[in-house]
């Protein structure tokens, strides 16, 4: 048994490529979890840095010049996000305060529904079971309810904060693209010269998150699309809220699209009721989801990353618990780094010479 270990140890350990990416990833997840928070505009700074490289380099390699085409791409950046915020947000703030102000109606109608379930169904169901489970819902509301106006008035700091972020992460991501060379040049001075594995690893990762990035936003803006068309075209309320709850649902793989779906079952279903509008409309929703499973996503991450659903699950699961919202966006991201990771370091092996020495 120790003399498996000890080869098992050697043909791991002994390498100094495979022991750089073991210390580079033990020291880039013991930052992230102790400090990321304090550097999240640093990271959101590099992310978007790295999705606009290449027009930069495009751009670049036109001679445009790169200070000159980071100029104009980081502009024509923060002008589509500045109109996509002015055209969609007072809209869908709109739509969310107009949804808030009915939720109490909604519960209230909910409420009813449930009272008259155990006369249908007296062998299933009890009546002091859902009255139980209906004072069990209520206190949970009232305490939400304390949640939010704590968070309310906390937010005004975190605005604050925010306002600032918008300052400085654009001011960041034109540093880091109009100096990227010099900045890799001092990055790798400070690492280890054996990093044979580090920069198969970084290879790996480039293609595959660049296909990942490219076909999530390709996917967010058609989903959301056509799911605002249609919840529109069957004059569903808050047809341009759920479509763009739908759209960014997809970022949560298998979670996003079950956690959507009762907010629009519930909309729906406070607006017709049991009827065949309500059910033509979760028809409609449910073709679209099986469309997006079964067609789109094949058909953009085609040459992305192939992850097995559990391990999406599990990663949601572990990245969102360390790091909240942010872990779970990131969570294909970082478990395709840990999958590259491992690929490379149990496909490294020692020279011959050394295996036979063992």
């Amino acid at each position: 048994m120790l003399e498996q270990l000890n080869l098992w140890y050697k043909r791991k350990f002994s390498d100094p490529a495979s022991a750089t990416l073991l210390v580079m990833v033990v020291v880039a997840f013991t930052v992230l979890i102790f400090w990321g928070a304090m550097l999240a505009p640093v990271l959101v700074a590099i992310v978007i840095a790295y999705v606009l490289e290449w027009p930069v380099n495009k751009l670049d390699k036109w001679g445009m010049g790169r200070t000159w085409a980071v100029s104009l791409v980081l502009l024509l950046f923060i002008s589509l996000t500045i109109l996509c915020l002015v055209a969609l947000v007072p809209v869908v703030w709109q739509q969310g305060v107009n949804l808030l102000t009915e939720m109490p109606l909604i519960w209230s109608k909910a409420q009813a529904w449930l009272l008259t379930l155990p006369d249908a169904y007296p062998g299933l169901l009890a009546k002091q079971d859902i009255d139980n489970t209906l004072a069990g819902v209520n206190d949970r509301v009232v305490g939400l309810g304390k949640d939010l106006l704590s968070a309310s008035l906390s937010s005004i700091v975190s605005l604050v904060a925010l306002m600032i972020y918008f300052i400085l992460v654009p001011l960041m991501v034109f540093f880091i693209l109009k100096d990227r060379r010099e900045l890799l040049i001092n990055i790798a001075g400070i690492m280890p010269k054996d990093r044979r594995l580090l920069k198969q690893v970084g290879r790996e990762m480039n293609v595959q998150i660049v296909n990942y990035i490219r076909g999530k936003v390709m996917e967010i803006l058609i989903v959301g699309t056509v799911s605002t068309i249609t919840f529109a075209f069957m004059d569903l309320r808050y047809s341009l809220l759920l479509g763009v709850l739908v759209g960014f649902s997809v970022l949560i793989p298998y979670i996003g699209a079950a956690v959507v779906t009762f907010p629009v079952a519930a909309v729906a279903l406070f607006q017709w009721g049991l009827t065949p509008d309500f059910w033509y409309l979760m028809i409609a929703y449910g073709v679209i989801q099986a469309l997006d499973g079964n067609l789109l996503v094949p058909l953009l991450f085609s040459e992305a990353v192939s992850l097995h659903p559990v391990y999406i699950i599990i990663a949601v699961l572990f990245f969102g618990g360390l790091w909240g919202f942010w872990g779970v966006f990131f969570a294909i991201p970082l478990a395709t780094l840990v999958k590259a990771v491992f690929k490379a370091w149990t496909e490294n092996s020692l020279p011959r010479a050394v295996q036979e020495s063992v």
